[in-house]
């Protein structure tokens, strides 16, 4: 079992690898080139700055330092509302607990850093354990909705009676334990959820926050899925129109997407784990049934006597099974049927259970003339004794 789960582990972490490998070539060729052309742009747009007002480029880059520094700590050219009243606190607590993490307001203090450390960590544990435990309802009510339609077909054909009346409690739990749904039926289901929770914010997001929709889709994403880059954040201008309501329409479709999309990493999670499973079984059955193979034609008939022949354990979760008489198998770990261990090494066999009758007799018996004619040599086990006394018996008359 953990030589399997090692497998898996590094199977997952090789693919993992390569698919992190093919995104940052494909996102380096998509946005290196708008990189560069934006930095040209900005050289130029300098130059003509400081030749226009007569400054040296050293006092204005001096100069952008330190309005980079104020835009960290929550300065902006355009006014703002305060990052740190009590609704930007609530919000930038919301980013927190969610692991969303925008970046655009962070604490400044020594005693603000020392209880977000604190804070992050029982908040982020709680609200995971929230996130699992609202997929379980979610499985829960899908197996009720299933049973319940299962249930209304059988009394439209009048299998069961109109008044029959569910149980409740802990029978009604145990009876759901049956239709528990598919894996694939609960990934469309929320897939078909965060896709219309992601529409409805980006209709809300658009007109209010001026993004294109392409771009509240985009946020919708990157905030849902706790990526959270910052680059595009709600509900930061100072003013808005029914304010309120908008704070609560941006909260509530936030929590619903993040659940969503969580349980939906959680669900397509459990998929790759069935592929990697079927992939390592796949080739754990072609390797072992090829390597099987030659290790019994090579070693079959040269096993020295008083050696056991160990056997490689290449996986745990093989399950092979070879109708050949010569040279089949059936593996399962390191666990191989009498037959076949009895086929492979007769030679040593025969040579151990001899030594083992000699031992019996007390003393090692000399093969003579007399011994060979009387047709008692031979055998094995408790025959093999069997016959040396016969055989013994026999020369002394």
């Amino acid at each position: 079992r953990l030589n399997a789960d090692n497998a898996r582990f590094l199977l997952l972490a090789v693919l993992i690898l390569l698919y992190m490998l093919c995104g940052a070539a494909v996102f380096s060729a998509i946005e290196l080139p708008t990189e560069r052309e934006a930095k040209e742009r900005w050289e130029e747009r300098l130059e003509n700055f400081t030749r226009r007002h007569n400054l040296s480029r050293a006092e204005l880059r001096h100069f952008l330092r330190e309005y980079e520094e104020a835009n960290v700590a929550g300065i902006r050219v355009d006014d703002i509302r305060p990052r740190w009243d009590f609704t930007g606190a609530f919000y930038f607590v919301g980013t927190v607990v969610s692991t969303i993490g925008f970046g655009m307001t962070t604490p400044a203090t020594v005693g603000g850093k020392i209880f977000l450390i604190f804070y992050g960590l029982i908040g982020c544990a709680g609200t995971i354990l929230f996130f699992n435990l609202f997929l379980e309802r979610l499985i829960t009510v899908i197996a009720y909705v299933m049973k319940s339609c299962h249930e209304r077909q059988l009394r439209r054909k009048g299998v069961l009676p109109h008044n029959s009346r569910r149980g409740s409690g802990t029978s009604e739990v145990d009876s759901l334990a049956g239709w528990k749904p598919s894996v694939y039926y609960v990934m469309l289901i929320l897939c078909v959820a965060s896709l219309i929770i992601s529409c409805c914010a980006s209709a809300m997001y658009t007109p209010i926050e001026g993004w294109s929709y392409f771009d509240s889709l985009y946020f919708c994403f990157v905030a849902f899925s706790t990526i959270g880059f910052g680059d595009l954040v709600s509900s930061q201008n100072i003013k808005y129109e029914s304010q309120g309501l908008y704070r609560f329409g941006n909260f509530v479709f936030i929590l619903m997407g993040v659940c969503c999309i969580y349980s939906l990493f959680n669900v397509i999670s459990i998929v790759i784990k069935q592929s990697i499973n079927w992939i390592l079984k796949k080739l754990s059955c072609k390797c072992c049934h090829r390597c099987q193979r030659r290790l019994f034609h090579s070693r079959r008939n040269v096993v020295m006597p008083g050696n056991v022949r160990s056997q490689r354990n290449i996986s745990i979760e093989t399950d092979v099974v070879n109708e050949s008489d010569t040279d089949g198998r059936r593996l399962s770990g390191e666990m191989i049927s009498m037959k076949d261990f009895l086929a492979s090494n007769k030679v040593s066999l025969a040579i151990m259970q001899k030594q083992l009758s000699e031992t019996a007799n007390g003393y090692p018996r000399q093969m003579n003339s007399n011994s060979k004619q009387n047709g008692f040599s031979g055998g094995v086990g408790a025959l093999a004794i069997m016959n040396n006394r016969l055989a013994e018996t026999s020369v002394d008359r």
